[in-house]
């Protein structure tokens, strides 16, 4: 069962990665980058803030908690935990992988990338998608493009990021539940929401 999964697994990784477009090899490296999205942290920081004042701080504690759940389960315990090679770094694959960035050292299951950004779209839907509804399908396929790039790029495979996911929205729905229990800290505006 293993093998044929693992199978599967490689196959649907040369789908992804073995058919390249020039436009998409140019954005997919920065699309996937943590910095391309510091404007939208920000931007979501400073909204936030602005509408929920002291209660929008609270909201983004449990987001950087969320986060900091997410990655430190998917890079410290999982990924050491199962020692699977980047799809870069096997040997079986590496002529045949379409590589768009340094490959990196570290290993590739769970894809901490999917898992955080999943985290966060669903913390985020959850909470603040009780307000700005039409926020939530957006936010999912930010994530999965997110996490489709890691595949497209060379440095996971699509089971990493499929499970990364399942588990960015585990997580992210503990915590958006945990929080949502505290109505003290629970958001709530200061003025009309559009």
């Amino acid at each position: 069962m293993m093998e044929v999964l693992q199978q599967a697994d490689v196959y649907l990784f040369h789908l992804i990665n073995g058919h390249h477009v020039g436009w998409l090899d140019a954005i997919m490296p920065y699309w996937r980058e943590k910095s391309t999205w510091i404007p939208l942290y920000l931007l979501v920081a400073g909204f936030t803030i602005w509408k929920f004042r002291l209660r929008g701080v609270y909201f983004l504690l449990a987001l950087v908690l969320t986060v900091g759940l997410a990655d430190t389960i998917s890079s410290k315990v999982i990924k050491p935990a199962v020692h699977r090679l980047r799809p870069c770094n096997e040997p079986s694959l590496q002529n045949e992988v379409h590589l768009l960035i340094e490959c990196g050292g570290g290993y590739s299951f769970t894809s901490s990338h999917a898992t955080n950004h999943f985290a966060i779209a669903t913390f985020i839907s959850m909470t603040l998608g009780l307000f700005f509804r039409r926020i939530r399908l957006p936010l999912y396929l930010w994530a999965t493009s997110i996490a489709l790039a890691q595949v497209y790029v060379g440095v996971h495979y699509p089971l990493d990021v499929f499970v990364g996911a399942l588990l960015g929205i585990a997580i992210g729905n503990i915590v958006a539940k945990a929080y949502l229990r505290f109505s003290a800290l629970q958001l709530e505006p200061k003025q009309p929401v559009v």
